[in-house]
C-alpha cells in the first residue's frame, strides 16, 4: 500500500511537484499519467527512496519514507524508465547478482524462476549487452521483482517492447496487481485504460483528477454522447439531426458513423430515431458513446495562450 500526504519537492527555485495526495491500496493497480515534466518519475523516486522530498511524507507497504527507508526499500521493485544494467553480464549472471545482494535464499533459483516469469528463460546464457531494447527491458522487470516485493513501482514499463511483448507485460502486470500494489506511469493512455484499475493524472506537479477511468468520462464529458449509423449513404444526416433540439457538436466519426452531444437529462435520443427513419433512411445503430482516456487527458492537460489550464 503506498499513502502520499502533503508531498513536495523544489529543484532550487522550481518546484517539480506540489502537496500531493493519494493513494493505492493492495491488489489495485494505479496508473500515474501526465505529460513530460508534470512530476511522476520525481514522484517514483521519492516513493522508492531514491531522493527525499522538501515537504511532505509517504508510508510504502506501512513503512515511512524518511524515517525507515532501509524498510521500504525492501519491500519496494522499481523499474526506473533508463534500466541499469550491467551488460558484460547474462541475464542469468544479473539477476543472481541481484539476488545475492538482498540475500535471497537459493538465489539461483529465484533468478531462473523471475527469467522464466518474464519469458527470457531460453536466453539466460545470454549476455545483457546482446540483448534487444525490449529484451533488456524484461531483464529490468526480472530484478525489480527478483525479491518479490509488495510494492512495485514501474516507470514505463512497455517503452521499447513490440506489440506481441506488450500484451504479454501487461498481462504479467495484471497477474502481479492481484495480489500487490503496483504504480505505473506511463504515455500510452490506451494501456492505462486496459491495465489500470484506478489512475491519477498529474500536471505541473499537481493532480488534477483522481478516479477510474469510467468514472473520469461520466465526470469530465459534461455532456452525453451518441453515435449514429444508417444503412447506405448517409448524405444529409447531419443536417437533418441538426434540426433537433438539443442536439449539438455534430461530426462524422473516422468508422462513418454520425456522433452528436447532447446535455445530461435531455436525452434526444428517440427524438432522433424518429427523425432518421422519417428521413427515409434505414437505422441500423443508434449507441452512447464515452470519453477515451485520451481525451479525458487532453482535457485536463490542456492550457490556454496564457499558460494556466483551460477550465471547461
Amino acid at each position: 500500500m503506498i499513502r502520499v500526504e502533503g508531498l513536495t519537492k523544489d529543484y532550487g527555485e522550481r518546484r517539480a511537484i506540489s502537496n500531493l495526495n493519494f493513494e493505492a491500496k493492495q491488489g489495485e493497480i494505479v496508473g500515474f499519467l501526465g505529460p513530460n515534466g508534470a512530476g511522476k518519475t520525481t514522484t517514483m523516486r521519492i516513493l522508492t527512496g531514491y531522493m527525499p522530498p522538501t515537504e511532505g511524507t509517504a508510508t510504502v507497504a506501512g513503512y515511512d519514507i524518511l524515517s525507515e527507508s532501509l524498510e521500504v526499500r525492501k519491500r519496494v521493485g522499481y523499474l526506473p524508465e533508463t534500466v541499469p544494467l550491467y551488460t558484460d553480464m547474462t541475464a542469468f549472471e544479473y539477476l543472481k547478482f541481484m539476488a545475492d545482494l538482498r540475500k535471497i535464499p537459493n538465489s539461483a533459483d529465484r533468478a531462473f524462476e523471475v527469467l522464466e516469469m518474464v519469458g527470457l528463460d531460453k536466453r539466460a546464457e545470454s549476455h545483457i549487452g546482446n540483448l534487444s531494447k525490449g529484451m533488456k527491458q524484461r531483464v529490468g522487470l526480472a530484478q525489480a521483482l527478483i525479491h518479490s516485493p509488495e510494492v512495485l513501482i514501474l516507470d514505463e514499463p512497455t517503452i521499447g517492447l513490440d506489440p506481441a511483448q506488450v500484451v504479454e507485460v501487461r498481462n504479467l502486470i495484471r497477474e502481479i496487481g492481484k495480489q500487490r500494489t503496483v504504480m505505473l506511469s506511463t504515455h500510452v493512455l490506451s494501456e492505462a485504460q486496459q491495465v489500470c484499475d484506478r489512475v491519477l493524472i498529474i500536471n505541473k506537479g499537481k493532480i488534477v483528477a483522481e478516479d477510474t477511468p469510467e468514472n473520469l468520462q461520466a465526470r469530465l464529458v459534461g455532456s452525453e454522447r451518441a453515435a449514429l449509423r444508417v444503412r447506405g449513404d448517409a448524405d444529409g444526416l447531419s443536417k437533418l439531426i441538426g434540426k433537433i433540439k438539443g442536439v449539438q457538436n455534430i461530426h462524422t466519426a473516422p468508422d462513418g458513423s454520425v456522433e452528436f452531444q447532447f446535455a445530461p437529462g435531455q436525452d434526444v435520443r428517440p427524438e432522433v430515431a424518429k427523425a432518421v427513419i422519417n428521413g427515409g433512411y434505414e437505422l441500423l445503430e443508434l449507441r452512447p458513446v464515452g470519453m477515451s482516456l485520451e481525451e479525458i487527458f487532453l482535457e485536463l492537460t490542456r492550457e490556454d495562450n496564457t499558460g494556466r489550464r483551460k477550465e471547461k
